[in-house]
Formats: C-alpha cells, structure tokens, sequence
C-alpha cells in the first residue's frame, strides 16, 4: 500500500467514530481494521498542509472503475452522515476506506464485496481543505 496523506482532524475524528462503532458493533471488524491499517500507514499532516489534489473527509470524487471503466461521483462522509440518494458514502464503506488519503489519478487496487477491482480516481469536484474549509 503507498503513504497516504490524511489531515489531523479526519485522522481524529475517523478513529473516534470507528472506536465508537466497535462498542456498538456497528461496523464490521475486518473494515475497522483495513481503516485503522490505513490511517495507521497514513502521513498525518495539519489540514491547512493537505495538497488539492488528495481524497480527504468530506471531498465529493469521481472515481472509475478500470476493468469496466464506469464511472461514479460521490461525498466521502462520516457514517451519520451517509445517504446512498445524496451520493454521500460513509468512511466505513470498503470504497471510501479505499480512497482517503489518496490522490487524483492513483489507481488502487482494492477488496470490494465483488472481489478485488481497480479504482481510478478521476477528479475532486469539492476537497474542504482546499476551498478553506479545515474545519469540516
């Protein structure tokens, strides 16, 4: 897996909510434990330091999968905040984990339910950080 660039304040708050999450045994314990791997493999840097062009909470993407070369858009959110009708999808899910800290024109390879793919990420329509917002 390369280094990934997470801010301070999503790296915070990602694993308050996945602790959270394992007391009341709301998140699957090996999708805590691929997020917790890769926010412990993570450069951690202030907000205001995170590059424009890196995949942070918050950030509407799109993405493509290569092997079928479809593409999607979507918010990265917390899980209280996750809505499939919005396009908003949270952290805990297998293709948001794969994503954060990233940046645009990675390609990741990942293990989604359907087996492993290969993720392109395309473009970051909105990234907080780089719009001045560090405290999203």
């Amino acid at each position: 897996m390369s280094n990934i660039i997470v801010n301070k304040l999503d790296y915070l708050r990602i694993q308050k909510r996945i602790n959270e999450a394992i007391q009341k045994k709301t998140i699957d314990a090996s999708e805590a434990e691929k997020l917790m791997n890769e926010l412990n493999s993570a450069t951690i840097v202030e907000p205001h330091e995170i590059p424009n062009d890196v995949v942070t909470m918050n950030s509407v993407v799109t993405i493509s999968f290569a092997e079928i070369g479809k593409q999607q858009e979507f918010k990265i959110v917390y899980p209280d905040e996750a809505n499939f009708k919005e396009k908003k999808v949270s952290i805990f899910s297998p293709v948001a984990t794969a994503l954060l800290g990233f940046r645009v024109g990675d390609l990741i390879e990942w293990m989604l339910p359907g087996g492993m793919t290969k993720i392109r990420i395309d473009r970051i329509i909105y990234q907080p950080e780089a719009a001045g917002d560090y405290t999203l």
